[in-house]
C-alpha cells in the first residue's frame, strides 16, 4: 500500500492506494480514514483508492465545505483530476451518503455504486443513533453487534490520537449536525442514480438503522439490497469477508 497526496484545485488530499485492476474509490465514514480488512480483500481484485476527506485527520476543514453535497462536488473534481473512468464507487456511513449525493449529480465516470449503511435518508419510525452525545466507549459499543470486537476496540481507546478524534467529530458536526445525519432533499433525487447500485446494511445497526433503507430501495431503479444479520454499523469491519465478496461479485457482474 502507498500513501500520497494530490492537489485537487488547490485542496490537498491524502490518499491510500493498493492493488491493481479496475478502479474502486472508497469514501470513509464519520470515524475517519482507515485501511479496513474489507479494503485489503478488495485490493486483491481492484485498484483501491481510499482518500481521507478534507477536514479529517490533521487537515484543516476548508471554508467551502459546508454540507455533504459540497463533499460530493469535491469528489467529482477528484475523479476528473485523477482521470478515473469506469469507477466502482463505494462508501460507508457518511461516505455512503456522499456516494449518493455524488451519484445524483453525475454518474458519467462511474461503473457501479455501492453504499454500506449510508446516512442521508432518515426513517420516520426509527431515529438515528445520537453519535454527538455518546462518549467514546458507548460509541464503540454501538458500532458493533459482536461485543467481543467492541471490547477489543475499547482497549485501544487510550492510545487514540485525541486531536484527530476531535477534528473528525468537529467536521462531522459541520456536515451533519442539522438536519441530523440526513438531507431532506436527497430522497427526491435518488431516481437520478442510473448505474447498477448495491446497498449493504447490518440489520442490527444502532447508528444508521436498517429502517433507513426504505428511501434508497424505493427510489433507485434496480437496486440490490444485501441485509446482513448479526451485524452492526461497522459491517465493513465486522463482516468484512461478506462485504468484500458481495462487492467483488457485484462489480464483476456489472463492470465494463
Amino acid at each position: 500500500m502507498r500513501d500520497y497526496e494530490i492537489d485537487v484545485r488547490g485542496q490537498p488530499l491524502q490518499v491510500k492506494e493498493d492493488g491493481n485492476g479496475p478502479p474502486l474509490l472508497f469514501l470513509h465514514g464519520a470515524g475517519g480514514s482507515n485501511w479496513s480488512p474489507m479494503l485489503k480483500m478488495l485490493a486483491e481484485k481492484f485498484r483501491v483508492i481510499a482518500p481521507e476527506h478534507p477536514g479529517f485527520g490533521r487537515s484543516k476543514t476548508p471554508d467551502w465545505m459546508l454540507s455533504v453535497g459540497d463533499l460530493a462536488y469535491f469528489y467529482l473534481d477528484v475523479l476528473e483530476v485523477m482521470d478515473l473512468k469506469g469507477v466502482h464507487l463505494a462508501g460507508h456511513s457518511l461516505g455512503g451518503w456522499t456516494v449518493a449525493e455524488l451519484a445524483i449529480r453525475n454518474t458519467s465516470r462511474l461503473s457501479t455504486v455501492t453504499m454500506l449503511a449510508p446516512a442521508g435518508c432518515r426513517s420516520d419510525e426509527v431515529p438515528f443513533g445520537d453519535i454527538f452525545l455518546w462518549d467514546a466507549e458507548t460509541a464503540t459499543r454501538n458500532q458493533f453487534y459482536d461485543q467481543k470486537i467492541a471490547e477489543e476496540r475499547i482497549k485501544l481507546l487510550p492510545q487514540a490520537d485525541l486531536d484527530v478524534a476531535l477534528q473528525n467529530k468537529a467536521t462531522v458536526a459541520r456536515l451533519a449536525w442539522t438536519p441530523r445525519l440526513h438531507n431532506p432533499q436527497l430522497p427526491y433525487w435518488l431516481h437520478r442514480i442510473d448505474k447498477p447500485t448495491q446497498l449493504i446494511w447490518g440489520r442490527e445497526d444502532k447508528i444508521v438503522p436498517f429502517a433507513c433503507r426504505t428511501a434508497f430501495v424505493e427510489r433507485i431503479a434496480g437496486i440490490k439490497l444485501l441485509p446482513l444479520g448479526q451485524s452492526g454499523h461497522s459491517l465493513h469491519t465486522e463482516r468484512a469477508k461478506e462485504c468484500a465478496e458481495a462487492m467483488i461479485s457485484f462489480c464483476g457482474e456489472h463492470g465494463k
